[in-house]
């Protein structure tokens, strides 16, 4: 085996290993809400998230062609590998760090930060204006939308159901929660599988295995939406805590509210502009949206600034331990 290919192998190992962290790393955002409003049992939430993960990695590949092709531009053989890798590893690590602190990142933009931290340390092109594009503007507008449109959903079930019984409309909700929990899971596969799809091609384009122009294999999709679905199953308790109580107590009629105002954020980010918004950062803003409509000061501040900070650090922390990965690999490989 020469090393080229024995590189593209281990990085499609490593890209597989971020595609497992990110489903355990994310699997609170598809279900925390339906989770803390009793509307399903952790393991059922947990088991539905993941298979609807792996339906909606199949949705499509837009974002996939924007990681795989409008980030960076790296060289043809190991070296192009080693950058991929790096960029990878940096991921990896931050999100490996946000877990055990239990803060609810993004591993999206942990990859664009790895991938550009590895890219700046081996003087690589980057597609800046791809990334205001596709990553800056997208980052910065949907927290945004996902907080006024759960707010603005929150405000329209408050005026329909004024008069119906609240422990009537709780049940029927937490009914409703079911399905936009399960639309909430099918973003997150259509988000989130695909930017390890577009990494995994990236490698292949760059070891000599594919074109730029061919689409995406199908055992790249297969492989990506089983290893999220898989990581997904495994659950992530200490993010779920966060999302699910710790910045509001929500009850199944917020839950909703928040669901189906991420669910519809990240459906329109991914088919409509093909933009790897994070799913993180969407629900959770999505829930300080829903906690704004019952008064400011239900929605504890505090915890969503130090989520506010992790935010901030996400891409240039990623792409700093990338970095120094590549430097590492580079000296070991070259």
């Amino acid at each position: 085996m020469d090393l080229s290919l024995a590189l593209v192998i281990g990085v499609v190992v490593v890209a597989l290993i971020f595609d497992y962290t990110n489903g355990f790393h994310d699997a609170a955002n598809a279900i925390a809400t339906s989770v803390s409003t009793r509307a399903l049992t952790p393991r059922a939430a947990l088991f539905m998230a993941a298979a609807m993960n792996f339906l909606g990695a199949h949705l499509g590949t837009q974002v996939a062609q924007t990681v795989g092709k409008g980030i960076i531009d790296a060289p043809e053989g190991s070296h192009g590998l080693v950058i991929v890798c790096s960029g990878l590893i940096g991921a990896i690590t931050w999100n490996l760090i946000t877990w055990y602190f239990g803060l609810p990142s993004s591993s999206s933009h942990a990859l664009i930060g790895g991938l550009i931290g590895s890219a700046l340390a081996s003087a690589s092109v980057i597609h800046w204006d791809g990334v205001l594009e596709k990553v800056v503007i997208p980052m910065i507008l949907s927290p945004l939308v996902g907080f006024l449109l759960a707010g603005s959903i929150m405000i329209a079930i408050l005026w329909i159901f004024r008069r119906a019984n609240p422990a009537k409309a709780n049940r029927g909700f937490r009914h409703a929660q079911t399905l936009s929990a399960a639309a909430m899971a099918l973003g997150h596969g259509l988000q989130d599988a695909q930017k390890t799809m577009g990494v995994i091609f990236l490698a292949l384009v760059v070891g000599g295995y594919a074109q730029e122009g061919d689409p995406i294999p199908q055992w790249v999709i297969l492989a990506a939406a089983a290893a999220i679905s898989l990581g997904t199953y495994a659950g992530g308790w200490r993010i779920m805590r966060t999302l699910g109580r710790r910045i509001i107590a929500l009850d199944p009629p917020q839950g909703f509210a928040a669901e189906a105002a991420a669910s519809s954020v990240l459906y329109g980010a991914a088919i409509g502009f093909g933009a790897p918004i994070s799913t993180t950062h969407t629900i959770t803003s999505a829930i300080m949206g829903v906690g704004a409509t019952k008064r400011l000061s239900a929605v504890r501040w505090g915890v969503a600034g130090n989520i506010v900070t992790a935010w901030v650090l996400t891409i240039p922390a990623a792409a700093l331990v990338a970095a120094l990965s590549y430097y590492a690999l580079h000296w070991m490989v070259e």
